[in-house]
């Protein structure tokens, strides 16, 4: 048996044990979500959806979040502007397990519907089995020191400002006494000099 689902702006073919790379997903690694966005379903019978199948539905299991190859995008314009750009991007993906294929029914299970996961973070840190990351998580949660207080930005900045005061007053002094000093060594040489 075999269903034509559309996910991601994107038809699949699908069977049961397939495994399937379609754009993200809002789901983690381990979850169980539903497609109900069947066109088509085939095997004894084909039945066709106008658009969609009623009450069909694909169910999988998610094996991972991931990211795609790079594909790297090149522009050069020629001849006066000699200008190009260089950008790389990775897709990112959600690998599926194809659990089974509901010719009707769907709509009673209680399993998530597959919903795009655009705009999400994905965490794609070392990849450890689900339990083994929620046994850190709660570690983690445990083992957080209390959260201490920042000291405050204001107090630093007034000494600061304090600091260059001090500093600026001391400039202002010895610029003065070096213009009296030598006025008064420029009357003595005229005295002299007369």
């Amino acid at each position: 048996m075999y269903a034509i689902i559309e996910t991601g702006g994107k038809q699949y073919k699908v069977q049961k044990n397939d495994i399937l790379a379609v754009e993200k997903l809002s789901a983690k690694g381990g979850d169980r979500v539903q497609f109900n966005t069947v066109l088509l379903t085939g095997g004894e019978q084909v039945r066709v959806g106008d658009p969609l199948v009623k009450g069909a539905g694909v169910q999988a299991t998610v094996i991972d979040q991931i990211k795609d190859k790079k594909v790297i995008s090149f522009v050069k314009r020629r001849r006066k502007s000699s200008s190009k750009s260089k950008k790389g991007h990775r897709q990112q993906i959600t690998l599926l397990k194809i659990t089974d294929i509901l010719e009707s029914g769907a709509d009673k299970t209680n399993i998530q519907e597959a919903k795009s996961g655009k705009g999400l973070k994905i965490d794609y840190s070392a990849k450890v089995n689900i339990s083994n990351k929620a046994e850190r998580v709660i570690e983690s949660v445990k083992a957080k020191p209390a959260k201490k207080t920042p000291v405050k930005k204001e107090l630093k900045a007034q000494k600061e400002t304090k600091a260059v005061k001090t500093a600026s007053v001391a400039a202002d002094k010895k610029k003065k006494d070096t213009t009296k000093k030598s006025t008064a060594v420029k009357k003595e040489v005229k005295k002299k000099s007369t």
